[in-house]
């Protein structure tokens, strides 16, 4: 029979040893778990530098006389996360280049003499852009694919997320998406937003990156010119981690020329569109 202590001191080992073996397994299903989709619906305000309004081949500016009264101001748009690990990838659906047309009768619009209704296409986006995020460095790879004629080229800037200073946090909580948020305040682009934080996920997210928490995933966003606001947190997703990480084919640039690249490609595509519809306004 072994003395007392030593009993103590083996069932001492063995109870550190279960509960490491239990800790690690504990950590390793979280990490597991950690991946799956959030789904946003967002609103921005749109940009007025940013309309371009021809009619009968002259451009007017917002402001103009004669500039349509009821060109919307927002635009909304669906944004979806997918993570898996450390790294995550946002994609953006809505959006694009829109041309109205209208053909004018002798009493004008919808009146006799042929005349009918503005009709509105959507031509699509100028470029295909992809947000990918690691979540653990606190980075982003920001990968624009421009295409010319048949050609894709993909164009990719790295740079870290930016902190914004001054949070606010409150006692106030409120269900979003199933998951307990907590209210914060933030200055930010010269106004104060309202964000809607969780820590029931493990990881750390927002869907405006300059407003990423020290801790959580933000599940709202509420500015004068932009609102965010999770829809659904799948969890049960399969999201493979290479799904969610750049590939290597994308040529590197910096941030600065990945901006000029895509204000190119937008001028471009419009130029392109006011030809092709140029003479129907």
């Amino acid at each position: 029979m072994q003395p007392l202590p030593a009993m103590k001191a083996l069932l001492t080992i063995l109870f550190l040893v279960l509960l490491l073996v239990t800790g690690l397994s504990a950590f390793q299903h979280l990490h597991a778990q950690a991946a799956g989709r959030i789904s946003y619906e967002a609103t921005r305000r749109i940009d007025p530098s940013q309309l371009r309004v021809v009619i009968n081949g002259q451009e007017l500016r917002p402001g103009s006389p004669d500039f349509p009264a009821d060109i919307p101001d927002v635009r909304t748009f669906a944004q979806t996360l997918s993570f898996a690990g450390d790294y995550a990838k946002e994609t953006q659906e809505g959006g694009g280049m829109m041309i109205r047309t209208t053909v004018d009768g002798p009493g004008g619009p919808g009146g006799p003499g042929g005349g009918r209704a503005p009709q509105t296409t959507n031509l699509g986006r100028p470029f295909e852009e992809t947000t990918y995020l690691n979540l653990k460095d606190r980075t982003a790879a920001t990968v624009l694919a421009v295409k010319k004629d048949d050609k894709t080229t993909e164009y990719r800037a790295d740079a870290p997320i930016a902190k914004t200073e001054g949070w606010q946090l409150t006692e106030q909580t409120r269900k979003i998406a199933g998951y307990t948020c907590r209210k914060a305040t933030v200055p930010f682009r010269k106004e104060t937003y309202t964000v809607w934080v969780t820590t029931e996920l493990p990881f750390t997210y927002s869907p405006i990156r300059e407003l990423t928490p020290d801790k959580g995933v933000v599940l709202a966003v509420e500015g004068a010119n932009e609102q965010f606001r999770a829809s659904k947190v799948d969890l049960k997703a399969a999201v493979a981690e290479a799904e969610v990480r750049p590939g290597a084919q994308a040529q590197k640039v910096s941030p600065e020329e990945l901006k000029d690249l895509r204000d190119k490609a937008r001028a471009d595509f419009r130029q392109r569109a006011m030809e092709s519809f140029g003479g129907r306004n």
